[in-house]
């Protein structure tokens, strides 16, 4: 493939593409260029995907420092709408305090390493409005469905089950999150 025929990524505004093509002489760089070229949507899925990992390394991070740390002694049982911690699994309020400093500090790198190197996108009050939608409702799924899943696992692998709630909860994140930002939050 030569030069011309990865024209079609020079209108693109992520940083990532922009890197890329400023060493497009470099072999490998080459390789994923062309590659970019014929599976546009592919190749955007895995460069989220991976970038997210960004976001799953804060979460992951923020949460054990939380729950080893910050919280530890916050154990009370709490329990408030939807969200349900009050067996001594889940860490109680501590528990919910951790998640939720867990998710919003991932969100807060997601937004910036997706906005910028991923999608390279720029938008108003009205694509704003939707993220931060996207974003509460899938925090609401992130702080809902922890203490679910360690009530159930702890038998089994006690200590472990927070981190495997953590788990499930980035998998949701991703099937929450890859559709609206690629179809309508970030889409150029």
């Amino acid at each position: 493939m030569k030069d011309e025929d990865l024209s079609s990524l020079e209108n693109n505004k992520d940083a990532l593409t922009k890197w890329l093509l400023k060493h497009k002489n470099n072999g490998i760089v080459h390789a994923i260029l062309k590659w970019q070229v014929k599976y546009p949507n592919i190749y955007q899925f895995i460069i989220f995907n991976l970038l997210s990992n960004s976001a799953t390394i804060t979460n992951f991070v923020v949460l054990w420092l939380s729950t080893l740390l910050f919280f530890k002694n916050m154990t009370m049982p709490f329990s408030w709408w939807i969200f349900d911690y009050t067996k001594s699994s889940t860490g109680g309020i501590g528990g919910f305090y951790s998640f939720i400093l867990a998710y919003v500090c991932a969100q807060i790198v997601n937004y910036y390493v997706q906005r910028n190197i991923v999608f390279g996108a720029s938008f108003g009050t009205w694509k704003l409005f939707w993220y931060i939608i996207t974003v509460l409702f899938a925090g609401v799924v992130s702080v809902w469905m922890p203490p679910h899943i360690i009530e159930w696992l702890s038998p089994y692998i006690h200590g472990l089950s927070a981190t495997v709630a953590n788990i499930c909860n980035i998998i949701a994140q991703v099937i929450i999150n890859w559709p609206m930002m690629k179809f309508v939050i970030m889409k150029n």
